[in-house]
C-alpha cells in the first residue's frame, strides 16, 4: 500500500482564488490579510483556481491577464514563496484527476443539494448551468484533499463544501482505506467582515455589489475617494460603531481600523463631535495610502514576467510533491495498477 504524504509538523491550510480580476478590499481584510499572517506558522498552500475559472462563459486571453494579475497581487500583498506555496490551479494535474475519483464516490443527488448551484441555475436557467458548475465542489474537495490540509479558511457561504468534502473523505477513508486527512472548516480569528459601500448589511463581493459598493484595490485613489464620499451612512451625525443601528458608519470605522491596526474605539473618540464628511476624507487618504504602493508593486511583478513564471513554476514542483504522493496513495487504495516506468 503506498504510503501517504508525511505529516507537516504545523496546522495546514490550503485557500483558492479564483482569477477574477483586481482583488478588492473585501478580499484582502477577510481573506488575503489572514492568508499573509498565517503563513509564518502554518503550512500554507495558495493557488489561483483558473479550473473553477471555465464554470462561466470566459475570454480567453481575459483568463490569462487575469491569472497573471492575481498571482502579481498575492505577492505584492505579501505572500512569501520562500514561506508559502504559490502556484496555478491547471499547472498541477492531479486536481483534475483526483476529481475523477471523487466524482464516482459522490451521490447525484448529494452534489444536487449544493446551494450554490441551486442558486446559480435559479438565476439564469438551468440549460445555461454546465456540467462543470455542477461538479465544481467536487473538483474543489480534490483541491483540499490533496494537500491533507487540516484547517480551510472559509466564509459561511462555503461551509457546505468543505461539509461535503469532509464527507467524500471519510466515505472514501472507510471505503478503501486512510488516504486523506479530513478536514475542518476555518473562520480567522478576528478577520474583519468589509461590507457593501452602498449596501453596508450585505457583504462587499464582485457578484453581489454595485460598482459603487466596491472599493478596488488597484483603482485609481481618486476613484475610490469618490465612492467613499458616496457611502451610505444614516441620518445621525454621530460617529459609532453600531452594527445594528449603524451599520454604514460601523463599515467605515471597520475599513480604518482594519488597514491602520487601530482600535475603533480609538478611532470613535478621536472622532466624536465630528461630521461624517472628516471620516470619510480621512478614509479616502487611509485608502489611497494603502494602494498606491500597492499598484507600483503589482506594476513591477507584472513587468517581469519571467520572475513571475519561476515563482509559478518552483510552486508547482512543490505543489506536486505532496499532490502527487496523495494521488499515488489514491490510485493504490482504489485498484489501479502503477504506471510502468
Amino acid at each position: 500500500m503506498q504510503p501517504l504524504p508525511a505529516p507537516s509538523t504545523t496546522a495546514r491550510r490550503i485557500t483558492g482564488i479564483k482569477p477574477t480580476g483586481d482583488l478588492h478590499l473585501g478580499n484582502y481584510v477577510g481573506a488575503i490579510r489572514p492568508m499573509v499572517a498565517a503563513q509564518y506558522d502554518t503550512t500554507s498552500t495558495i493557488f489561483i483556481a483558473d479550473l473553477h475559472a471555465l464554470t462561466v462563459e470566459h475570454d480567453p486571453k481575459t483568463l490569462a491577464a487575469r491569472t497573471r494579475n492575481g498571482v502579481a497581487q498575492l505577492l505584492a500583498l505579501g505572500l512569501d514563496p520562500a514561506r508559502c506555496t504559490v502556484f496555478v490551479q491547471s499547472h498541477v494535474p492531479e486536481h483534475a484527476e483526483l476529481q475523477w475519483v471523487l466524482g464516482c464516490i459522490t451521490g447525484f443527488g448529494e452534489a444536487s443539494r449544493m446551494t450554490q448551484f441551486k442558486d446559480k441555475a435559479a438565476r439564469h436557467g438551468s440549460d445555461r448551468a454546465s456540467v462543470g458548475l455542477f461538479t465544481y465542489p467536487i473538483l474543489q474537495a480534490a483541491d483540499i484533499l490533496l494537500y491533507q490540509a487540516d484547517r480551510v479558511p472559509v466564509g459561511e457561504d462555503q461551509r457546505q463544501h468543505v461539509e461535503l468534502t469532509r464527507d467524500l473523505a471519510q466515505r472514501f477513508n472507510s471505503r478503501f482505506g486512510r488516504a486523506f486527512t479530513v478536514p475542518e472548516p476555518y473562520i480567522p480569528p478576528g478577520a474583519a467582515k468589509i461590507q457593501d459601500l452602498q449596501d453596508p448589511t450585505s457583504k462587499m463581493s464582485k457578484s453581489g455589489s454595485t460598482p459603487t459598493g466596491i472599493v478596488n484595490l488597484l483603482d485609481d485613489p481618486k476613484v475610490n475617494a469618490k465612492k467613499i464620499r458616496s457611502a451610505v451612512t444614516d441620518a445621525d451625525r454621530e460617529i459609532r460603531y453600531d452594527l445594528e443601528h449603524k451599520p454604514g458608519v460601523s463599515n467605515l470605522l471597520t475599513i480604518y481600523a482594519a488597514l491602520t491596526d487601530r482600535k475603533i474605539s480609538e478611532l470613535e473618540g478621536e472622532y466624536a463631535g465630528r461630521g461624517y464628511g472628516d471620516l470619510k476624507k480621512d478614509l479616502a487618504e487611509v485608502v489611497a495610502t494603502f494602494t498606491a504602493p500597492l499598484a507600483e508593486r503589482v506594476r513591477g511583478y507584472l513587468d517581469d514576467p519571467a520572475e513571475l513564471d519561476r515563482v509559478l513554476a518552483a510552486g508547482a514542483a512543490r505543489a506536486r510533491e505532496v499532490a502527487g504522493a496523495t494521488l499515488e496513495a489514491v490510485y493504490d487504495r482504489v485498484g489501479f495498477l502503477p504506471p510502468v516506468r
